[in-house]
């Protein structure tokens, strides 16, 4: 005995899908709108961690030309050296120093409507080397103020590779501009190993 499909009545049809589009429209403020462009209208994106989701961006486009930089300094026992970059907000790079001694060091940025002897630390510390990347959250100069506190010379050798705009050092006995390697002045060969 087989039984008949009953007809679903329209109400029960409007019914269900006046519940799907509240639930579809729920799900949009909670999590969609949230996530995907980081507009947070009920406050749960932030509850759930969600809008780090919006400002992750893979690929980022970049005005300025991809640069690179080295640099050996000699510190003198007492001596200070400043190795800074002009950045714009969101440029970045990546660096690794290394030193034949322990230095005192400290990485701090000015942005560019600070007052007058204004800087920011962002990593500060004593050690021979360091290696990491650095996104400038505001325009200005950003980088490193070195000391030797050693009875002894010291050799510095810094490398960076960025999209910053110039590169300066300041110290006692020199200071001046830096020139930079732009990527493309590299020449790459096909039958270099």
């Amino acid at each position: 005995m087989t039984q008949e499909p009953q007809a679903v009545s329209p109400r029960k049809i409007l019914l269900a899908t006046g519940a799907a589009l509240l639930v579809a429209i729920l799900v949009l403020l909670v999590a969609v709108l949230p996530a995907e462009y980081g507009i947070d209208p009920l406050g749960a994106g932030k509850l759930l961690g969600l809008l780090a989701l919006a400002q992750a961006r893979p690929i980022v486009v970049q005005e300025s030309e991809y640069r690179l930089d080295q640099i050996e300094l000699e510190l003198l026992p007492g001596e200070w050296v400043e190795y800074i970059y002009r950045f714009e907000q969101g440029d970045s790079m990546v660096f690794s120093w290394q030193a034949t001694g322990p230095l005192s060091y400290n990485f701090h940025s000015q942005p560019d409507d600070a007052p007058r002897g204004y800087s920011e630390s962002f990593d500060a510390g004593e050690s021979s080397e360091a290696y990491g990347s650095y996104d400038a959250p505001y325009p200005g100069i950003h980088g490193w103020y070195w000391e030797n506190l050693t009875a002894e010379e010291v050799i510095l050798e810094l490398n960076t590779a960025g999209y910053y705009r110039s590169a300066t050092v300041s110290r006692d006995r020199v200071s001046g501009e830096h020139a930079l390697r732009s990527l493309s002045e590299l020449t790459f060969r096909a039958d270099t190993p």
